[in-house]
């Protein structure tokens, strides 16, 4: 069926006839000066368009009515407020003019109806001028066809409800899911961090018993008095215990090697040009960190007490360096006293060239050379295990 021009004669019905209720909008149709619009006189309306009128008039559900070849526009009071500025001048406007702003967003649903079929939008976003200016709105509504006095299609009837806000509402509220989602995978995050930490906390006390019970007993089994165990002792829980405080002011058990040595050598600078460092930026794990601190400690200590460090001009010179994945570190002494050749093998030695080397899986040497004593770590720089038992294996 298609929209045909509606006789005015056949179905006719008089002003008393016009019983459309009681509304604003029947009072306004009532009172409107129909002779200057397309539908002509209210007497010369066909009974088709008065019983529509009367449906739409007399329901509390915003609709619209727009009826003719021009669509003039009819509306019930519930429906006003969707008009915004424009309600003053709505009825018996043909709906083009009425609505500009979104007519060719809604013509394809129009011609549908006027065709015959009904239509449904939920949501349909519309951008309106109908208060003067920009304003976005969504709409649901209906567009059904109407039928004239001899069942062709005269118009339509647009059920709608704006869901303006029930769309913004609705978007917040998927934000707000979102929001929640995210805080959810945050402390997830924060839980798993948490667990980490613990974990790692309880590895480092491992790590920090085995290796204060191995010192303190290597120790005491080569130490010749009490005296001399107890000053090693505490200056080997010293060198641990700077290494752990560097461990802790980080986020994770890995320390760069320039602190690493700096902090060893903290107790053994007595004026400029005693120690030269050379070698890039690397980062080292933690078990290896302690490691080479304490390694440090033990050769600045001898070197303290028998090697260059006990000279006035007495200086040493570090160096390391790695190459995909290798690493070689250099502690070498010059200008002080000859080295002594080694008459034992202690807990020093053993620490230096066994136990720090196997906490990077390779091989510690101390070279008693002519200008001074020279000890070379070689080994990985990165590994997949710890090495907390590697005191006990001595």
């Amino acid at each position: 069926m298609t929209m045909q021009d509606t006789p005015r004669v056949r179905g006719a019905t008089s002003e008393d006839d016009l019983k459309l209720g009681e509304s604003r909008m029947a009072d306004a149709i009532r009172a409107f000066d129909w002779s200057h619009n397309s539908l002509g006189p209210q007497n010369s309306w066909p009974r088709a368009l008065i019983v529509s009128l009367r449906l739409v008039l007399n329901t509390t559900q915003p609709i619209s009515l727009w009826w003719g070849p021009d669509l003039i526009n009819f509306h019930n009071d519930a429906y006003e407020p969707m008009l915004g500025a424009r309600a003053a001048g709505a009825l018996g406007q043909p709906a083009p003019a009425l609505w500009p702003d979104v007519w060719e967003d809604v013509r394809p649903f129009v011609e549908k109806a006027l065709a015959g079929r009904s239509t449904r939008m939920e949501d349909m976003p519309l951008l309106m001028t109908r208060n003067g200016y920009d304003e976005p709105t969504n709409w649901t509504f209906s567009y059904s066809p109407v039928f004239d006095d001899d069942g062709n299609v005269a118009g339509m009837m647009n059920i709608v409800v704006e869901a303006t806000e029930h769309v913004r509402r609705r978007d917040q509220l998927a934000q707000a899911l979102e929001e929640a989602r995210e805080h959810i995978r945050i402390q997830r995050l924060l839980e798993r961090r948490q667990r980490e930490l613990q974990s790692e906390l309880t590895h480092r006390m491992k790590n920090t018993i085995a290796m204060t019970q191995a010192v303190v007993s290597q120790t005491l089994r080569n130490a010749t008095s009490t005296q001399e165990a107890s000053e090693t002792i505490n200056g080997r829980l010293v060198a641990m215990a700077r290494a752990q405080d560097l461990l802790l002011q980080g986020s994770t058990s890995r320390m760069g090697i320039h602190s690493i040595i700096n902090r060893a050598l903290e107790a053994h600078r007595d004026g400029d040009g005693r120690f030269f460092l050379e070698g890039p930026d690397l980062v080292v794990e933690g078990q290896r960190a302690l490691g080479l601190s304490l390694a440090i400690h033990e050769l600045a200590t001898n070197a303290a007490k028998y090697g260059a460090l006990c000279a006035d001009t007495g200086i040493v010179h570090i160096q390391w360096g790695s190459n995909d994945g290798h690493f070689t570190f250099e502690w070498k002494e010059k200008d002080g006293p000859p080295p002594a050749p080694r008459t034992r093998v202690g807990f020093g030695s053993r620490l230096t060239e066994r136990i720090v080397a196997s906490y990077f899986k390779g091989t510690g040497r101390t070279l008693f050379e002519p200008d001074g004593i020279r000890y070379v770590l070689e080994g990985a720089l990165e590994s997949e295990e710890s090495n907390t038992h590697a005191f006990h294996a001595l």
